[in-house]
């Protein structure tokens, strides 16, 4: 099992920090504290137990340990932690979730997203199930 690099975390919101607005980072960042914005980065994203954020989050890696509310979208690993509750849709390659977390949402997992080929439809957007006789008697 490959574990998310938390070597260059360079940015943190302390326990008892409040943070109003955006967040953009070329680095990850660990969140103690509250969050009011949204959080994007190219590195990856850790929100402890007592960590919140109330935002759409963009990282190549997440660790969520406490409370999410909003959009999640990550280029590689998420892992919902055993105390972690998520509101919101999460679009991930890796998913793993501990026995105890709490999410809300819509899974996406990126590269398998189906798109019906032209066997499957008749080129307007409905399968042959749906025009098949048998519903249109």
């Amino acid at each position: 099992m490959t574990k998310i690099n938390f070597q260059n975390m360079n940015s943190m919101v302390g326990q008892d920090a409040v943070f109003q607005g955006d967040i953009k980072l070329e680095e990850g960042i660990i969140v103690y504290g509250t969050v009011y914005g949204n959080i994007q980065t190219q590195g990856a994203v850790r929100v402890s137990r007592t960590g919140k954020v109330h935002g759409d989050i963009v990282s190549s890696d997440i660790h969520i340990g406490g409370n999410v509310e909003g959009n999640v979208v990550v280029e590689d690993r998420a892992v919902l932690g055993e105390s972690s509750v998520l509101h919101g849709n999460l679009t991930y390659k890796s998913l793993i979730i501990e026995e105890g977390a709490q999410f809300q949402g819509q899974c996406i997992i990126l590269g398998n997203e189906r798109d019906y080929d032209d066997s499957q439809t008749d080129g307007k957007g409905s399968s042959e199930i749906g025009d098949s006789s048998i519903y249109n008697e």
